[in-house]
C-alpha cells in the first residue's frame, strides 16, 4: 500500500515563501498523478495543482504564478514551493498520490499566513 508524508508546513508572514514536501513509500509502482489540494477552515478541500510523471503541471487559477509543482521521482517526492503567500492561503495543504485507479492522501499538513 502507498503511504504519503507530508511535510514543511508552518506560519509565514505574508509575502513570503514557504515550501512543502511529500514523499511516498510502501508500494510507490505505477504512481501517475501526483498533486496537492488545500482545505481552509469552513471551507471544501480545493485543488492546488497536480504534476502528471512526466513534467507537465497544472496549477488552479488561485495560485498561478505564485506556486510550482515539482517532481523527483528517483525519491518519489513530490514538491509545492509557494511564494507571495497571502493569507487567504492559509489552509490545511493535503498531497495525493494517483495509483491503479485509486487515490492516495496524505494526512495533511497546515500552512498559516500572517498579515
Amino acid at each position: 500500500q502507498l503511504q504519503l508524508v507530508e511535510s514543511g508546513g508552518g506560519l509565514v508572514q505574508a509575502g513570503g515563501p514557504l515550501r512543502l514536501s511529500c514523499a511516498a513509500s510502501g508500494s510507490i509502482l505505477s504512481i501517475t498523478f501526483m498533486g496537492w489540494y488545500r482545505q481552509a477552515p469552513g471551507k471544501h478541500r480545493e485543488l492546488v495543482g497536480t504534476c502528471a510523471s512526466g513534467v507537465s503541471t497544472n496549477y488552479a487559477d488561485y495560485v498561478k504564478g505564485r506556486f510550482t509543482i515539482s517532481r523527483d521521482n528517483a525519491k518519489n517526492t513530490v514538491f509545492l514551493q509557494m511564494s507571495t503567500l497571502k493569507t487567504e492561503d492559509t489552509a490545511d495543504y493535503y498531497c495525493y498520490a494517483d495509483q491503479s485507479r485509486r487515490r492516495y492522501w496524505g494526512q495533511g499538513t497546515q500552512v498559516t499566513v500572517s498579515s
